[in-house]
């Protein structure tokens, strides 16, 4: 009798687990067709990705994103990283650099102003030229004036559009080709060891507010990076040659913008 009543007692033991089992599958797929991105959720684990200025490990939902880049911090995204580049700056690599002399670091930042075609964006946006232009890509076809400049290899580190948009064509670690034939009180090629600045414009026309701020933005990055940063015209360095940025370009305004010292302009706060 009693083992009638312990095998009995163990088929309704089995018979409860079994239902048990049954109910909580039935109650998993009742789950996953109501809830279908959390069923895959977590089939799925979330894409992990790399901060492109510390390279550490997150979650592809809590990075920052600049174009194809990743960010793990406001800060990083913001900041000059090892290789030279500016994370929140649009990137266009250009083909027209070179590597700096050996031990060679930027101790100088140069201001120059460009528009293509001349004048062009006081009417439509033309930024895309100047683009095309330092990748070697201009449609000489587009303007005359094109054909004349189409067979030159330019280049500058940064551009700043008339809107305001930071575009990057060179590492600062690298040489870009902006100052041509050019010297700072005896030292010359400029090229070895300034950086190149580029401001949408010309020399007739005030440059916008916009440009000032991304500018007074860029300069305390760069200081950030090379201290020992001086700062000049593209006219200052080569002046039988240039002009630019022009008597348009407020160095007052500059100055007080980005908070470096006077000593650092040593052409001056004067326009010209």
């Amino acid at each position: 009798m009693f083992k009638w009543l312990l095998l009995i007692a163990g088929f309704t033991l089995f018979y409860f687990w079994l239902k048990g089992n049954k109910q909580a599958k039935v109650q998993r797929e009742q789950s996953a067709r109501s809830n279908p991105r959390k069923a895959k959720a977590a089939v799925e684990p979330e894409a992990m990705v790399l901060c492109q200025y510390c390279q550490v490990h997150l979650p592809k939902s809590d990075a920052l994103v600049k174009e194809d880049r990743f960010y793990c911090s406001k800060e990083h995204l913001q900041a000059l990283d090892h290789q030279g580049w500016l994370g929140n700056a649009t990137w266009r690599i250009s083909p027209n650099q070179d590597s700096r002399p050996e031990n060679v670091t930027p101790d100088l930042v140069v201001v120059h102003h460009i528009s293509l075609p001349p004048g062009a964006f006081k009417s439509q946006a033309s930024s895309q030229y100047i683009i095309d232009f330092f990748q070697n890509n201009l449609d000489t076809t587009a303007h005359p004036y094109f054909e004349e400049i189409g067979a030159q290899k330019v280049s500058s580190h940064f551009l700043i559009t008339r809107s305001g948009q930071l575009i990057q064509f060179v590492s600062t670690h690298n040489k870009a080709w902006h100052a041509g034939v050019s010297a700072f009180f005896g030292r010359e090629k400029c090229n070895d060891f300034s950086i190149g600045i580029e401001l949408e414009g010309d020399g007739d026309t005030p440059f916008e507010e916009a440009q000032y701020q991304v500018l007074a933005n860029l300069i305390k990055k760069l200081s950030s990076s090379y201290p020992k940063l001086q700062f000049a015209g593209h006219s200052d360095i080569a002046p039988e040659r240039k002009t630019d940025p022009g008597i348009f370009f407020n160095w007052k305004k500059f100055q007080k913008e980005t908070g470096i010292s006077q000593e650092k302009l040593p052409y001056g706060l004067d326009s010209r």
